[in-house]
């Protein structure tokens, strides 16, 4: 992960009262009844420490991560051990030229020399080293990567062709999906990923429909996880050609989503003279409805679904009730969180979803696409760019998918 937004800024911000109170809080949770330097977790027999934890958190509020940084950076850290015990089991060790030119190139993203951003985490209490610890497993991870799956992601010109017409708009590309989406908690996280990791390698249309009959939390589980013929310009960008790589039968690797994994497979896939347009735009709504997915809740959003024909009769649903209740807002794409924009790809202007909750499950989401604006002017794509990035999104399918393989098949125990 990098900074979002220029170290410099979020520095600036960082100073203010709000930016202040994020890490006392981060401190005073950290430091409460525990020795700093003490394990918080062991991986494999290798320890997290407490320390790690806080220097990771406070370095995920510098690049304005979103969710608890404590848990976040304590999800990292586990990850890291894990990536970086396949390094050394594949024999790959980050060098010191290697760390010190990942230093270079952050820096270089947020417009500092290396000694004035090291200066800067510094004085926001975050150590070189633990800088320096980042960077080291995001090169060991990456050296396996390439090691493990470097010549299964080579791409073709057929890929490329598709690539370019489903980005720019020249041609039609729709595809048939099957999905698969399992709800995850911190406690259920290593369950989740071995069950994913499983129904991942199904090939058989009935396998994958019977689990998603199981274990799906769609609302499309009860016909087997079947969706909707869609266009692909739909989709999540960085999900578009992990679903066009696909063959017939084929399951995407587990997907992370804020609150569950996802699982597509591949059912059909046409392609046709017509414009798909991209999109600079998605304006959509979101109406919360206590209780989770209850029996009552569910009522209350088919009643909804029933008696509104647009995004606008929702102002009407949520008069006089809470402002925080209900939410309408315009965002580019790649603003979009991934769940709700695999929402949104499924429907058409003024239709529903009510396969959402929130993180926390108390709040059944009714999500209603309002309208999509198409991206004029597009620019002309470069052949090498688009290869490129196929291939860092095919390797970056694998290694996820790996990760969650370590993850399934390792010891780990929260002290």
């Amino acid at each position: 992960m990098m900074p979002r937004t220029m170290i410099r800024s979020a520095l600036r911000a960082f100073s203010k009262t709000s930016g202040a109170c994020a890490i006392a809080g981060i401190l005073s949770t950290a430091a409460h009844g525990q020795n700093a330097f003490s394990p918080a977790v062991y991986v494999n027999d290798s320890a997290v420490t407490h320390f790690e934890i806080e220097q990771r958190a406070r370095l995920l509020v510098i690049m304005s991560a979103p969710g608890d940084p404590l848990e976040l950076a304590r999800e990292q850290l586990i990850e890291d051990r894990l990536k970086l015990q396949a390094a050394r089991q594949a024999g790959i060790f980050p060098s010191e030229d290697g760390v010190v030119a990942g230093l270079e190139n952050f820096a270089k993203r947020v417009n500092m020399k290396p000694e004035e951003m090291l200066q800067a985490l510094s004085a926001e209490g975050i150590s070189e080293e633990s800088l320096r610890d980042f960077i080291a497993s995001q090169i060991a991870w990456g050296g396996v990567v390439q090691t493990r799956f470097g010549a299964n992601a080579q791409i073709s010109e057929e890929e490329i062709d598709r690539a370019i017409a489903q980005n720019s708009g020249q041609g039609g590309v729709r595809v048939l999906l099957s999905e698969i989406i399992i709800p995850v908690t911190p406690q259920t996280r290593s369950q989740v990923d071995s069950l994913a990791a499983q129904i991942s390698d199904l090939s058989s249309f009935s396998e994958f429909e019977a689990a998603a009959r199981i274990y799906s939390a769609s609302g499309t589980k009860e016909n087997g996880g079947h969706v909707d013929w869609m266009n692909v310009t739909n989709l999540p960008a960085p999900l578009r050609p992990v679903i066009t790589g696909l063959r017939s039968g084929e399951v995407t690797p587990p997907l992370q989503l804020p609150n569950s994994v996802a699982l597509f497979q591949l059912r059909g896939i046409a392609e046709s003279g017509r414009t798909t347009p991209r999109y600079s735009a998605i304006d959509y709504a979101k109406f919360y409805i206590p209780g989770g997915r209850s029996e009552d809740s569910l009522k209350e959003a088919a009643k909804i679904r029933s008696t509104i024909d647009k995004c606008d009769d929702l102002f009407g649903v949520g008069f006089g009730l809470p402002v925080e209740r209900l939410f309408r807002e315009t965002q580019k794409p790649n603003e979009i969180s991934r769940d709700v924009a695999i929402e949104l790809a499924k429907l058409d202007d003024n239709e529903i979803s009510t396969n959402l909750t929130t993180a926390d499950g108390q709040n059944l989401i009714v999500l209603m696409l309002c309208s999509r604006t198409a991206e004029i002017n597009d620019a002309e794509l470069s052949r090498e760019d688009v290869a490129q990035s196929l291939r860092n999104l095919r390797l970056e399918s694998y290694a996820n998918s790996y990760l969650s393989q370590l993850r399934a098949q390792a010891r780990i125990i929260e002290k």
